[in-house]
């Protein structure tokens, strides 16, 4: 049997429309604040002093970049999504326009990608929570304050915030995605306000002198910052995750992920403007909270807690959105026979994936939990550039193979702007470090084994009747 063999995509689409099918709920408003809930985190409220010292004031720049680099991509995605509204994202792309086992490498690379992110941004999670409750003189015990190891000298078990609030989470996925989008609106609509908030207050104390020299490591520093702060756009494409679940997908996708782009993009310039226009770039070196240092810098101690309440809202939607791309991509995986089918069979009352919910809520809360991690920034990053490119090579595969197919919303420039997000994105991982492209390429070569081993003969193109 071929390696490349790919989907049928009547067929593909005929199944999602069908009984078995997850429930459309979610509209583009619902789409935009899943993309922004995804997206501001992390990236906002710990990268971006990393991405100060690397980059300086051309910290903003840095973030153009990468918006560019994520614009291009997301046109493509626009296109395939409401074109092909069928959970999965790029896995399912993948498997009708580039083959198999394709497909399989990149739903494996996403599967690691999203686990590893909940797993980590519930550790950071955990420590803006116990900072919050400590200024109110509120402590856990020490042995359940963070994972085995976490903390040299200190006998501490397991981080229980960590655990409990994935185990939340989860539960409420679990229970249906529109309960999951209410919740994940009202926590948005606070995350945003407080970002908000802090431009208002910042910009007040702005010293422009503190923005010269604009570009003091030159435009190699300003590219290597793109690399990393890429990181804080890593989700948007999770609402592609959802598509099956979309009302009207061929109108409400393209509007979500470019909506949600946008926003985040300008948040961010004006977050890392006044940053940099309040504390001398230099100063950012290993602060772990560069907002709050720049408040403090600004002797605005006052707003210290907001900042904290903003970090805890922030990571807690990344990691809503996160879980639930990743519980999509199982199940897509699973549906076309590659991962054990019990995987993808719904709930018969909630209409959800009901097991494999469950299945990666405790074990990603464990991870998090019960194992010290560092922020796989750059791991992250690796996979999601690469998923970009695939989807992109998608895009004019598809434009040649099914010139006939309905498309709501065209890619505009075919091939040139697939063509040049595949140029910035490998620009980006170009500037990832070797020891990143050495995990990524093992994590690869164990899924290659996984397939040749378990899902290739297993496969419903390979057991279907010929």
């Amino acid at each position: 049997m071929s390696l490349f063999r790919k989907k049928d995509l009547e067929r593909t689409l005929a199944l999602s429309r069908g009984p078995g099918g997850l429930k459309k709920v979610l509209g583009p408003v619902d789409l935009i604040l899943l993309g922004i809930g995804a997206v501001i985190g992390t990236g906002i409220f710990v990268l971006t002093g990393q991405g100060a010292v690397t980059a300086g004031p051309a910290l903003t720049l840095s973030f153009v970049l990468a918006a560019i680099c994520c614009g291009f991509a997301a046109m493509c995605y626009a296109e395939f999504s409401s074109t092909v509204p069928v959970a999965g994202s790029i896995y399912t792309y993948s498997y009708l326009t580039l083959g198999e086992v394709v497909a399989w490498m990149i739903g494996w690379d996403l599967m690691l990608e999203y686990g590893l992110a909940v797993s980590a941004v519930s550790a950071g999670w955990s420590g803006y929570f116990q900072s919050l409750i400590g200024s109110f003189d509120l402590h856990i015990p020490v042995a359940l304050s963070a994972a085995p190891g976490a903390r040299p000298g200190v006998p501490t078990l397991i981080d229980l915030p960590a655990l409990l609030i994935v185990l939340s989470l989860t539960a409420m996925l679990a229970l249906g995605v529109r309960e999951s989008a209410r919740a994940n609106n009202f926590l948005v609509a606070i995350k945003v306000a407080v970002v908000l908030l802090f431009i208002v207050v910042g910009a007040r104390h702005v010293e422009p002198g503190n923005w010269h020299p604009y570009m003091p490591h030159g435009l190699g520093g300003t590219i290597s910052a793109a690399a990393l702060m890429f990181f804080a756009f890593i989700g948007f494409d999770s609402m592609t995750s959802a598509a099956e679940e979309v009302r009207s997908p061929e109108r409400n996708l393209p509007l979500g992920l470019i909506g949600a782009l946008g926003i985040c993009t300008v948040l961010y310039m004006l977050v890392t403007a006044i940053m940099t226009g309040i504390v001398p770039y230099a100063e950012f070196k290993g602060v772990a909270h560069p907002v709050s240092l720049a408040l403090q810098y600004a002797h605005e101690d006052w707003f210290a807690s907001f900042i904290d309440l903003g970090a805890i809202i922030g990571m807690t939607t990344v990691m809503l959105v996160m879980t639930f791309g990743q519980t999509r991509i199982i199940f897509a995986m699973s549906r076309d026979g590659l991962l054990p089918q019990r995987l993808s069979r719904l709930h018969p009352r909630f209409r959800t994936p009901f097991l494999t919910t469950w299945l990666v809520g405790i074990t990603f809360a464990l991870l998090g939990a019960l194992v010290p991690l560092e922020v796989l920034g750059e791991l992250v990053n690796i996979g999601t550039l690469a998923a970009f490119c695939l989807v992109s090579v998608a895009v004019i595969v598809l434009r040649r193979t099914r010139p006939d197919l309905p498309r709501a919303f065209r890619c505009p420039a075919v091939p040139w702007v697939p063509l040049l997000s595949i140029a910035f994105c490998g620009t980006l991982m170009a500037f990832l470090k070797p020891l990143t492209w050495i995990a990524f390429l093992v994590w690869l070569a164990l899924g290659l084994i996984v397939y040749f081993g378990y899902a290739r003969r297993r496969s419903l193109l390979h057991t279907a009747p010929q």
